[in-house]
């Protein structure tokens, strides 16, 4: 480039880089010209933000290559800016002590460069005098709202619309669509652009075959059995999406690829090749929680993600809470569960699990041990059935004396997740309901222990720095009397899990004489309204509400109890962490202020 003023109108860029020396750089500045002085703020902050040359000044570099090399390569960073915005007639000017950088020669750099000066006229802003894009599957098919005559002829609109098509066609099965016809014509005088696109949709595609191209410890009979890769079915993205989910989910790799083959095969059947690597197959972990009356709670785990070389997940933890509390014993657990991907398709995964637990609580001593086995089956992207079969057996020591309880258990559940993030939800909701029937053996009777959690989140606001959260639980024991129950399925309420502000598990049943057990009956409600204060800090305020029955199911004369309080929350990369103090504000189980710390939302 030798001129010194270039219209960029419709001229394409080259990338060139130089040579030269080094030392310093004392002042980079931007000065933009456009139609409105709202129009020449928006433009120098998008321009100075996108420039390469500002990089350049942030990093402190200084080069006289580098610098060179990097306003050459400016003009089209800068170019494609203002075509962002709908600018195609902008003159861009960037001089180097005086100099424009494209009239520098490459081989005699300056010494030194002190002074970089970037200058931009945008000129008028296109709009659309056409807005067409055809074929498309179906006239319900969404493109971008600014594709459309009149609009502001952004070229990211255009990029949009471009990508909205074609992945409309391929949801509809025809996974090599692509632009065959491409017509853009800018009319300077008047402003305007004229974009009209052709769009090849290609013949509706079925599945081929799978190539598994890298090695892994994971067997590639067990890969293929947990991929469900689709050979045969007609093509859908949502369909690739499903097979890179159920690996993922497995923990066993690190990364994992489907490629789609350039051409299509006999039959128009398109195959893929698929590429794994690996994680390390062992992890430890380990978790902390603290409140004033529950006390310090500890937990650490070990996991294997690959135990006999088909992806089985095997994951040992103990936990130690209730340290230190001034309302009950230490509570000690060990559970082991071993995870079996693909036991039945790619959408059915089965377990074993066992525990050992003993617990002391404020109304009951339990020394428990658990086994059982189940599968979970994934019947949408977001809904999940469990069904299990176990063995329970506790001794247990409370106000009615020493008993022993041996169920065979039936648990179920169904778990609803459309929440936008597990850790920190702004939006959706979540709902798990759980069904144990159980058969009690050894003069245990036999009921069934039902349970509800519902959450919903409602962020607002832009980028949703507002949040209101509510919970709702709901449990209830039927069909085995009030005391003929083991204590540790009947229900509680007070602390972290249910009240905050009120004592841990201090609203039960007052059985008289000073006796107390859960309750049968058992509704939780809790509300938040959470708001960002910084990038990283939040601040809380809650209410929460219990109530326990003798009977099954809470009604207007059930005890209850409520607490409130304030928090705040500390953004970082496993979640936020919370710090929250609360008091009782309802109900007379409890007195003065409580602190909570962990990791996560309270829900």
């Amino acid at each position: 480039m030798t001129a010194t003023r270039r219209n960029l109108g419709a001229a394409g860029l080259t990338f060139l880089i130089g040579t030269g020396g080094a030392v310093a750089l004392d002042d980079v500045s931007y000065t933009v010209r456009a139609p409105s002085e709202e129009q020449r703020e928006e433009m120098r902050d998008l321009l100075r933000g996108v420039s390469l040359i500002s990089q350049a000044e942030n990093d402190g570099r200084t080069d006289p290559q580098d610098l060179v090399a990097t306003a050459l390569a400016d003009y089209r960073q800068l170019l494609e800016a203002l075509y962002a915005r709908g600018y195609y007639s902008g003159v861009i000017n960037i001089t180097i002590d005086g100099r424009e950088a494209s009239a520098i020669p490459l081989l005699d750099l300056p010494d030194q460069i002190g002074v970089i000066r970037v200058d931009v006229e945008t000129g008028p802003q296109f709009r659309f005098s056409r807005a067409d894009i055809a074929p498309l599957p179906s006239s319900k098919t969404e493109l971008p709202d600014g594709f459309a005559e009149g609009e502001i002829a952004e070229s990211e609109v255009i990029s949009d619309t471009v990508d909205a098509a074609i992945e409309a066609w391929r949801e509809d099965g025809n996974a090599k669509a692509r632009i065959n016809r491409e017509r853009v014509i800018a009319d300077h005088n008047a402003a305007r652009l004229s974009a009209e696109i052709g769009i090849a949709p290609g013949p509706n595609v079925i599945f081929g075959d799978m190539a598994v191209a890298t090695a892994s410890a994971v067997r590639e009979s067990a890969i293929r059995r947990i991929a469900g890769f689709p050979r045969g079915e007609e093509f859908h993205p949502d369909e690739i999406d499903g097979v890179l989910e159920r690996l993922r989910d497995t923990g066993a790799f690190s990364s994992v690829t489907l490629t789609e083959a350039e051409a299509l095969g006999p039959g128009d059947t398109l195959d893929m090749t698929l590429e794994v690597s690996d994680q390390p197959p062992r992890r430890i972990g380990f978790g902390a929680e603290i409140s004033t009356l529950e006390g310090g709670a500890l937990n650490a785990f070990w996991l294997h993600r690959n135990l006999f070389g088909g992806a089985e997940r095997f994951r040992v933890e103990g936990s130690v809470s209730n340290i230190g509390s001034s309302e009950s014993g230490m509570d000690y657990r060990l559970s082991g569960r071993l995870d079996i991907p693909a036991i039945y398709g790619p959408r059915t995964d089965g377990y074993i699990r066992g525990l050992a637990a003993f617990e002391d609580e404020p109304t009951y001593e339990s020394a428990r041990l658990e086994f059982g086995f189940g599968a979970t089956r994934e019947l949408t992207d977001d809904l999940e059935v469990d069904l299990g079969l176990g063995l329970r057996y506790s001794d247990v020591k409370d106000d009615l004396g020493e008993r022993e309880f041996f169920l065979l258990t039936f648990p179920a559940g169904l778990t609803l997740d459309k929440r936008s993030n597990e850790l920190n939800p702004r939006q959706g909701y979540y709902v798990n309901a759980t069904a144990t029937p159980y058969v009690g053996l050894n003069d245990t009777q036999s009921g069934a222990r039902l349970y509800a959690d519902a959450r919903y989140y409602l962020g607002f606001g832009d980028g949703d720095p507002n949040v209101l959260a509510g919970r709702l639980q709901v449990g209830s024991i039927v069909g085995s009397e009030l005391t003929e129950t083991t204590p540790d399925y009947l229900f509680y309420s007070g602390g972290g899990g249910t009240v905050r502000g009120q004592p841990y598990q201090s609203l039960n049943v007052d059985l008289g004489d000073g006796d107390e057990i859960g309750g049968r009956g058992f509704l939780g409600a809790s509300l938040e309204y959470r708001r960002d204060i910084t990038e990283n800090l939040g601040a809380v305020a809650f209410y929460d509400a219990g109530f326990i029955d003798a009977d099954s199911f809470v009604d207007g004369d059930s005890d209850y109890h409520a607490g409130a309080g304030l928090g705040l929350r500390y953004q970082t990369g496993i979640g936020p962490i919370r710090f929250d103090v609360a008091g009782p504000v309802g109900g007379d189980t409890g007195g003065g202020a409580q602190f909570y710390i962990g990791i996560g939302q309270a829900f």
